[in-house]
């Protein structure tokens, strides 16, 4: 199941690869094109390739309405779920199905790993974004990742799961509908285990510029999130609070593509660096989206703003 919008060319490799998948278990692909899109030029790309694939135009301009959609429209019991930028390695399917056949479970899941595609040339910054901005694979132990890990880039649920809880929530339209509905599985006895096999690769070049753009869309994604569920810890909002408190020097950040964290002495004042320059150049966008969602969260409601509570979080009380 493919989301897409506005990546033709990304998704023609998308396509290409899972065309060349070995040994892998009888599959269809579903494209659902965001709404906001054209669906004609991606129906083409679909048409041309040889797999058993069809096109669906998604009802809302939202990636969670995306999802839900193709899920709801699949004839499988077992959901693969991929961007529309991710590569898949050749064994990939098979990975997955095979875990789901040792593991049959319908509160089990398989996450696989997602790396940057060599050929997009990984800069320091993009990789200093795997430390738990744009993915935490280094933080799983083991193979259990935690429901707090469940990256849509490449994770299979199965369908049963899936419509116990409703699938995603729409209200979170981009960003955090993922993580969202992991800690809502949770609450259903699901496990997420981590497959290191089940490979594939992220083409998509990221930049500082572009990801101070997005951190506004975090911002908004995990501010609701917790809104809705305020027994979960505002992680990426407390290290932005953090960050923003913290000077930045940041000297040694360029090291981080050269430099690995476990390294003795060296790599923790590499990564450490790396942490305290770009976290708090990313800060002041993540913090201004998110008094601006918290606001009109408030607005909404109509209560009165949370002034108090607001000087708590800058200060780094929260």
């Amino acid at each position: 199941m493919i989301p897409t919008h506005r990546r033709p060319e990304q998704l023609r490799r998308t396509l290409e690869r899972l065309e060349a998948q070995r040994q892998a278990p009888r599959f269809d692909v579903i494209v659902v094109v965001n709404a906001a899109d054209d669906p004609a030029p991606v129906e083409r790309e679909v048409r041309a390739r040889q797999l058993d694939a069809r096109t669906l135009h998604g009802p809302a301009p939202s990636v969670s309405a995306s999802r839900n959609l193709g899920w709801r429209e699949a004839r499988a019991e077992l959901i693969l779920f991929l961007g529309d930028d991710i590569l898949a390695s050749p064994t990939l399917l098979r990975e997955h199905f095979q875990w789901h056949r040792r593991h049959p479970e319908d509160t089990v899941g398989v996450l696989g790993r997602v790396r940057w595609a060599p050929e997009i040339g990984v800069t320091p910054f993009m990789r200093w974004l795997e430390s738990g901005i744009q993915f935490d694979y280094r933080g799983i132990e083991g193979i259990d990742a935690g429901p707090g890990r469940l990256y849509t880039s490449n994770v299979s649920l199965k369908r049963a799961i899936l419509a116990r809880v409703g699938g995603f929530d729409e209200e979170l339209e981009f960003t955090y509908e993922d993580i969202e509905l992991g800690y809502r599985l949770a609450t259903h006895g699901f496990r997420l285990l981590y497959n290191r096999r089940a490979r594939a690769e992220h083409l998509h070049q990221v930049t500082l510029e572009s990801t101070k753009e997005r951190m506004r869309f975090n911002a908004r994604g995990e501010q609701r999130m917790v809104a809705k569920h305020p027994q979960l810890e505002p992680t990426l909002h407390n290290r932005m609070v953090r960050a923003a408190a913290t000077p930045a020097r940041g000297r040694l950040a360029g090291l981080v593509g050269f430099v690995p964290p476990w390294l003795p002495i060296l790599g923790r004042r590499v990564w450490r660096s790396a942490e305290q320059r770009w976290l708090s150049e990313l800060a002041p966008e993540f913090l201004s989206a998110w008094e601006e969602a918290e606001a009109q969260a408030v607005e909404q409601r109509g209560e009165a703003p949370p002034a108090a509570a607001s000087a708590d979080r800058r200060s780094g009380a929260a």
